[in-house]
């Protein structure tokens, strides 16, 4: 119920303008923030004209004060959300901040945090806000790490990895490939040592396992398998940080070691998983990555199969853009995924943009009745006006 004081102070303002200023400077001192949201909202539709009864819907509100109330809008939501975030209320300040599209000062807020030590309903919110929302995807895979585990991270991280920005993927599939990586050296470590108590502790997994094929006799295995097939494939996604591809590769290198029946396959190239998956770290890592690109190739020239060979090239194309070896890329994807896949027309153009091939995309643009794009290809090319 409303306080008579409050009542009261309304009652007695002289003008509508002062009734809404009285009842912002209560809303404030009180800290009802998502009350003082709609208050706001019907101080604005009041100085414009507007009805207040409903103050955040924008269905009475005419095209030409449009503009006007949206700009009030985004005020009023900024104001609030910042203030509930004052209060650490993450998860209620959310709705403000996703309004006006703006989702820098949550990811702040929740990486600013301390993750969350036990398991409960507001891990839980804090969690939903920052991976499935996708607000600060990295700090909502090491909140799941810490109180879920690895398995249940895996399963939510791959529910919306795809959707992710390749930054944020690079990001999430670093702290997968560290946290596997950390997990089965350990373990490793403690197999060695148990045989061998008086060897030096392993500080890699290619030290660990170099010379010790008894490690994997018998079908055995460190780490849950279904684990490293999920995390090696998250690492295809890691760039500009040789130091976690080197882990990646050295997860693939003891992928490549355990049972066949242990390893399972996936689509070309990747049929051979770990050994596909050492070459493409390999591609990425190594100064010439000639051999390892040619390994690429040879599979691309021995499979029968078009839509295959496709998935091949499209490999290739990514690991030698990833290498700046643009002018290789082109004529790759020209001959393979143009024509298997519509789509690729825009990333085909981003290639021959950052290449300079203008030429090479004028003629594929003309080839795939692309006009627009043909003449897009055809003025980068003309001489550009001098300044007057």
């Amino acid at each position: 119920m409303i306080s008579q004081e409050l009542t009261t102070q309304l009652a007695k303002a002289p003008t509508p303008g002062d009734v809404f200023e009285r009842l912002i400077h209560e809303l404030e001192a009180q800290k009802s923030w998502h009350l003082l949201f709609d208050a706001l909202l019907a101080q604005s539709k009041l100085k414009l004209g507007l009805p207040t009864l409903k103050p955040t819907s924008f269905e009475d509100v005419p095209a030409a004060l449009r503009p006007q109330f949206e700009k009030d809008y985004a005020t009023a939501a900024r104001v609030v959300g910042t203030a509930l975030l004052g209060q650490k209320d993450i998860t209620g300040a959310f709705p403000y901040f996703q309004a006006i599209r703006d989702l820098e000062p949550l990811a702040a807020a929740l990486k600013a945090i301390p993750l969350p030590v036990t398991w409960s309903e507001e891990a839980q919110s804090l969690i939903q806000l920052a991976l499935y929302q996708k607000v600060a995807p990295e700090r909502g895979v090491e909140m799941m790490l810490k109180l879920q585990g690895t398995c249940s991270t895996i399963t939510a991280l791959d529910q919306i990895f795809a959707e992710l920005p390749a930054e944020a993927r690079s990001r999430c599939a670093i702290l997968m490939v560290r946290n596997l990586h950390q997990d089965l050296l350990s373990n490793l470590s403690r197999e060695v040592l148990q045989k061998s108590p008086l060897a030096m502790p392993p500080k890699t997994i290619r030290e660990a396992i170099t010379g010790r094929d008894w490690l994997f006799a018998e079908s055995n295995y460190h780490i849950d398998v279904s684990h490293l097939h999920s995390v090696v494939r998250f690492a295809r996604s890691i760039m500009n940080s040789p130091g976690d591809l080197a882990l990646a590769r050295d997860l693939a290198e003891y992928g490549s070691m355990l049972d066949p029946q242990l390893q399972y396959s996936a689509e070309p190239p990747f049929d051979d998983y770990y050994a596909a998956h050492q070459q493409f770290f390999s591609v990425l890592l190594e100064s010439t990555p000639d051999e390892h690109l040619a390994w690429f190739q040879k599979k691309l020239d021995a499979e029968p199969d078009a839509p295959d060979r496709a998935l091949i090239a499209y490999v290739m194309v990514d690991l030698l853009a990833r290498r700046k070896l643009l002018k290789e890329a082109i004529p790759l994807a020209r001959a393979h995924l143009i024509g298997a896949d519509p789509q690729f027309l825009a990333a085909f153009s981003e290639l021959c943009r950052d290449a300079g091939e203008w030429g090479v995309l004028a003629e594929v643009a003309a080839e795939e009745n692309e006009p627009v794009l043909y003449a897009a290809a055809v003025a980068a090319q003309c001489p550009q006006p001098s300044a007057s």
